[in-house]
Parts: structure tokens; C-alpha cells; sequence
């Protein structure tokens, strides 16, 4: 077997055929017995791979996490973290309308992108270099969580605990559209809002009530206007209402809020706690949900591992352009910490959380490969 692990044999329809399971394991992450599901499949994967393997009982009605030592001389002792979630955004049944299937050089499937595709590359990776007996300078660590897509409620301690014992930190989230690394994240502020009115009948008594549901459409128009270039608002999920002849007694609504500084975030925040108010016929109240913290660019440990990314990529024959990304990741928490951290290095693809989620096929080998060098060069 060889010893260079560029030259590794990397076969994508193996790993097509490895994914494909995956992918048709739904795993929303609201759903914690489908994540778990999920969870089963990778325990199993790691287990196959000699490694030591810990299941993390979920919380707050949540799934599963997976955390897996892999065989190493010195296992254990901190070194690489590949850190990853295993949820998603489809729920079960979406793959009635996206089944996983190939189409040339596409391949489609929920999940896919985001990030089911990148974590099995980087598992791939460790799989062949077990295989070559290939010794990494330092041991690896992975850690598979069940609520990234939700902003990380159940897990964020368990991440940053785990990642203040590595050197390094890897998330095979997708790569950027221009197939750009990610080496700092934006400030993100989620927020819960409900809307209080006054019931009435809507056809007899439709003058004495006030509607939830006007309140809060006239507060979605507010809060989105408060976007800018450099911070931006948005209301992604919106419940109301019970009876059509009914005036709305109540409605909820859940708020995005992304900003490229700390500082505007911390505005932002306010802004929208100043929301809070009405009279004693309609009130709004609006609660500050889960925090992703401002990833700094320029980090000197990130940077480092950028350079050593980047020659890597050249050798395999491509660009790795590197940026600043919208966006949250679990990159942010151990960015935050000021970790050395290499975010958005997995596949490459487009329609992540839609019903076109697909990936570029040639980017497998290719990720393959820039993980596989990542993991035998970084400490050397």
C-alpha cells in the first residue's frame, strides 16, 4: 500500500455506494429517533474502522452525539478533531421528491451536502490510511453531533470542551460556491416571538377582537427591514392561529439575525428586544434564543493550517481560495475559543436545504485527498 496519502486509492463509486445509506437514513434534526438511526450507521462505520467508540446520550429531546478515538499509539491524547453534525433540514418523506441518485457527474439526496457527504470523505480518508498502515503524526478524534442545524442548543459545551484538548480542528462542512475554505464566521443571534391579540368571533364580533397574526405581519415587515449589507434580519418560521373563524388569539414566529461584527450583532440584538411591547389588546414579546459567536479571520493558528491546505491542493491540482462566510457553523464555537480551526473543506455542490441538494462527484476524490494529506501532515 502506499505511504504517500495523495496516492491513496480513493474509488468514488465505493464511496457512493458507503454514502448512499446515509443519505436515505433521514435524520431531521427535530426528529431525535431518526437521528439516532443516523447515529447507529455511524457507530457501526467507526467501529469497522478499529476505533473506540462512545455514544453521548442526547438532551432537551435531542438526538444522540458519536464520539469516536481512533487507533493510534498515542490515542486519546488531544491532536485532530473532525468535527461534524449528522442532522438535517429535510424532513422525513423528502426523500419521495430528492431520492438519492446519480446523474453524470451530480449526484443528488437530502443531506447530501450538508454535511453527510463531507463527513464520509473524512472518514473515507482515515479509512484508507488504516488501511496503508499509514501512521499520522498526531491521533484523531471525531465527533458527530445531532443539532447543528438548530444552532447547536444540546451540544455547544460538549464541542468546546472536546476541541480545548486538540491542536487542530477540521469541519468537513460544504465548500463555499467558489470552492473556498472557511477561516472566520459572522456573529448569528437567533430570537422566538410571539404575538398575544384578543379572540373574537371573526364573522359576530370581528370589531372586538385584534389579530395575532396582523400584529405579527406587521412585525415581519419591520424586522426584515432592519436588514443591511452588514447585518441582516429574517423570519424563517412563522405559526398562527386555529380557527378560520376565530380572530387569532396568538403567533409565533422565529427570527435570523447574521452580522459581520460582534459589535452589529449586539445592535442588532437590541433592536429587536426593543420589539417587545403593545397594549392590553395586542403584545409582542420577543426572547433571545441560541448565539453563534464572531469567528475572527486571520487567526494565526488557522492561517497556518490554511498554508499547509493550500499546498496540499495545489499538489492534487486545485485552488483552495480562502474567506470570511455567513452562514453558521460549530466552526464559530471553536473559532471563537481562538482554536485553529479549517471550516467548509468538504464537498463541493450546490442546493444545500432545498429540494435540488446536490454535490459535485469529482469532488470526492479530490476532498478525499486534501483530508487524507490534512490528517498525515499537520503536526509533522
Amino acid at each position: 500500500m502506499p505511504s504517500d496519502p495523495l496516492k491513496l486509492p480513493f474509488d468514488v463509486d465505493e464511496m457512493l455506494c458507503g454514502l448512499r445509506p446515509w443519505i436515505e437514513t433521514e435524520s431531521p434534526t427535530f426528529d431525535a429517533a431518526a437521528v439516532n438511526r443516523m447515529m447507529d450507521l455511524v457507530q457501526h462505520d467507526l467501529a469497522t474502522l478499529g476505533a473506540r467508540v462512545e455514544r453521548i446520550p442526547g438532551r432537551r429531546g435531542l438526538g444522540d452525539s458519536v464520539r469516536a478515538t481512533m487507533p493510534h499509539p498515542r490515542a486519546g491524547e488531544g491532536g485532530i478533531l473532525l468535527l461534524g453534525h449528522m442532522d438535517t433540514v429535510h424532513p422525513i418523506g423528502t426523500l419521495s421528491t430528492l431520492p438519492f441518485r446519480r446523474e453524470g457527474d451530480i449526484c443528488y439526496g437530502p443531506g447530501l451536502m450538508d454535511m453527510k457527504g463531507g463527513n464520509y470523505v473524512y472518514l473515507d480518508a482515515l479509512r484508507k490510511i488504516l488501511q496503508a498502515g499509514i501512521e499520522t503524526p498526531l491521533p484523531v478524534t471525531v465527533l458527530f453531533t445531532p443539532d447543528e442545524e438548530i444552532g447547536t442548543p444540546s451540544t455547544r459545551d460538549l464541542i468546546e470542551a472536546e476541541a480545548k484538548r486538540h491542536k487542530y480542528i477540521l469541519v468537513p462542512e460544504p465548500a463555499c460556491p467558489d470552492g473556498s475554505a472557511v477561516i472566520g464566521r459572522y456573529a448569528i443571534a437567533r430570537f422566538n416571538l410571539t404575538a398575544r391579540g384578543t379572540p373574537s368571533h371573526a364573522s359576530w364580533a370581528l370589531s372586538e377582537g385584534r389579530s395575532a397574526i396582523a400584529e405579527m405581519a406587521r412585525k415581519v415587515a419591520e424586522i426584515e427591514g432592519f436588514t443591511t449589507d452588514d447585518c441582516s434580519f429574517s423570519v424563517g418560521v412563522i405559526h398562527g392561529g386555529q380557527w378560520v373563524n376565530c380572530v387569532s388569539s396568538t403567533c409565533d414566529a422565529e427570527v435570523l439575525s447574521m452580522a459581520k461584527t460582534q459589535d452589529l450583532l449586539e445592535e442588532g440584538v437590541q433592536r429587536m428586544l426593543d420589539l417587545n411591547g403593545g397594549d392590553d389588546a395586542v403584545r409582542l414579546e420577543v426572547r433571545r434564543g441560541v448565539t453563534r459567536p464572531l469567528w475572527q479571520e486571520g487567526q494565526p493558528g488557522t492561517m497556518a493550517m490554511l498554508d499547509v491546505a493550500r499546498g496540499i491542493a495545489s499538489e492534487i491540482g486545485f485552488d483552495l481560495p480562502a474567506c470570511s462566510a455567513g452562514g453558521g457553523s460549530d466552526g464559530n464555537f471553536t473559532g471563537a475559543l481562538g482554536l485553529a480551526t479549517l471550516d467548509s473543506i468538504g464537498v463541493r455542490g450546490k442546493g444545500l436545504h432545498t429540494l435540488t441538494e446536490h454535490i459535485e462527484v469529482a469532488s470526492l476524490e479530490e476532498r478525499a485527498k486534501l483530508a487524507a494529506a490534512l490528517f498525515c501532515r499537520l503536526g509533522r
